[in-house]
């Protein structure tokens, strides 16, 4: 897989061809994935809407460099306003769609309030802290610790102890509790497309009405039933569609013609 050398780090990435006239897809992962955690759902979603497509492993994840350790609260605001921003702009990527996953939606937003984006799809979201997502992270840290996870987690990542303890432990930290993005969604003036399982084991519809609320632009919401955190791997088809048809309704958007303002 390439990569690119950021002022952090390398990062490795991976692109997919479409047309050029289309904004393009930017897959931001979940805070244990990577690349290859995405699974087909890049590809399925470049090939149904036409788009070009970059996937990329954040900084401590997958192939890519470590990451700067412990993380700080901050990490997720670092990443958007600093290291998205620069690999964007070395790969000549503009106001691209936004895809991201859990971590990864919620720096879609922070970018989305600084840089300009086509639009946002944001998996299971997360705006402020729940009680279910430290609950669904200790049983993360169960699993990790005793169960089946440290040895699927060794099959994606260079160092999966450190992508793991480094993402468990800042959100289970004191500090973090207060983290909350809420007041720095109203720069969000693109549309959104809300995607959240019924059954999602690290959040509850709260993050999806504070979304809707906070945000300047159009916002739509699919709540898979009987699904959980990830309904791109868990609801594929389901997914595919919803996100699909929210890309085409937006590039038809774009292309209406402007109605003129009335006359004095």
């Amino acid at each position: 897989m390439p990569e690119i050398e950021l002022k952090r780090g390398p990062v490795e990435y991976r692109r997919i061809a479409g047309r050029d006239d289309l904004a393009p897809l930017v897959f931001l992962h979940e805070g244990l994935g990577c690349v290859a955690m995405w699974g087909r759902f890049p590809d399925a979603l470049a090939r149904a809407s036409g788009r070009p497509a970059l996937v990329y492993s954040r900084h401590g994840y997958g192939g890519s460099g470590p990451a700067r350790t412990p993380r700080p609260v901050t990490y997720m605001r670092e990443e958007a306003a600093d290291v998205l921003p620069e690999l964007l702009d070395r790969l000549g990527l503009e106001r691209p769609v936004l895809v991201g996953h859990s971590d990864g939606a919620s720096i879609a937003l922070l970018h989305a309030g600084v840089r300009p984006v086509s639009a946002l799809v944001l998996i299971a979201p997360h705006v402020f802290v729940e009680p279910e997502t430290l609950a669904g992270i200790v049983a993360a840290r169960a699993a990790y610790r005793d169960g089946p996870l440290a040895g699927r987690l060794a099959g994606f990542h260079d160092d999966p102890d450190t992508a793991f303890h480094s993402w468990a432990d800042v959100w289970l930290s004191p500090a973090f509790r207060d983290w909350n993005i809420e007041d720095e969604l109203h720069g969000v003036e693109a549309p959104v497309l809300l995607i959240q399982g019924e059954l999602d084991q690290y959040g509850t519809a709260r993050q999806l009405h504070a979304v809707e609320r906070g945000v300047a632009g159009p916002a739509r919401r699919v709540e898979p039933a009987g699904c959980g955190h990830s309904p791109h791997l868990e609801r594929p088809g389901e997914t595919l569609e919803a996100v699909a048809g929210f890309l085409a309704d937006e590039v038809t958007a774009a292309r209406r013609p402007r109605t003129p303002a009335p006359t004095p």
